[in-house]
């Protein structure tokens, strides 16, 4: 029985982020309503307090997962680089590529910061991706692949670069294009060899 109501409130969690999700995606957060999301994942209101203290708990839920999501195709995408400045290469197309998802870059670049505010999705890109590319860039500096500067700020301007990218392609813009820029950015900071 206790299996069966574990499984009956985790299925009823992913219900009203899937449907928050849809919404938030659709609507933007501040025109989001409870009873639109409760409505559309088929639960009572109650089942929506139950599982979130509010609608902005509900929205850092969703944009938690969409960060995971993120973080996960990035690491799966480089799992056995060739080097590091690859794997910086590899991440960062794989970071492109899961940004593409329907929504994703409205959550996670504009909803999220406007709704968290800045410090709270730095902390989520803390958790999730920031500190990879960080580590990334702090490899490749010791291995002598790129040119030593501080990673903490190197990594704020790629990460900055590759916001920017997602949003133009969450527009129509080329993926090619923005690859083969940010691709450049990497290589202007390779050492000469």
């Amino acid at each position: 029985m206790r299996r069966s109501n574990e499984a009956r409130s985790g299925a009823m969690r992913a219900a009203l982020m899937a449907a928050g999700r849809e919404i938030f995606v659709s609507a933007g957060f501040a025109a989001a309503t409870t009873p639109a999301i409760v409505a559309a994942a088929g639960v009572t209101r109650g089942a929506l307090y139950h599982h979130f203290t509010d609608k902005t708990a509900l929205f850092e839920a969703v944009i938690r997962a969409e960060a995971g999501a993120v973080a996960a195709a990035i690491d799966a995408a480089t799992v056995a680089p060739a080097d590091p400045l690859e794997a910086l290469r590899t991440g960062g197309r794989a970071f492109l590529q899961a940004m593409k998802a329907p929504g994703r870059a409205r959550l996670l670049l504009v909803e999220g910061p406007a709704v968290l505010g800045p410090a709270a999705m730095a902390a989520i890109d803390a958790a999730t991706g920031a500190a990879t590319l960080r580590a990334g860039l702090a490899e490749a500096m010791a291995q002598g692949l790129l040119r030593p500067l501080p990673p903490d700020a190197t990594a704020q301007v790629l990460s900055a670069g590759y916001d920017r990218a997602a949003l133009a392609i969450a527009g129509g813009a080329d993926v090619d294009a923005w690859v083969t820029v940010m691709d450049a950015l990497l290589e202007g900071l390779a050492t000469r060899r």
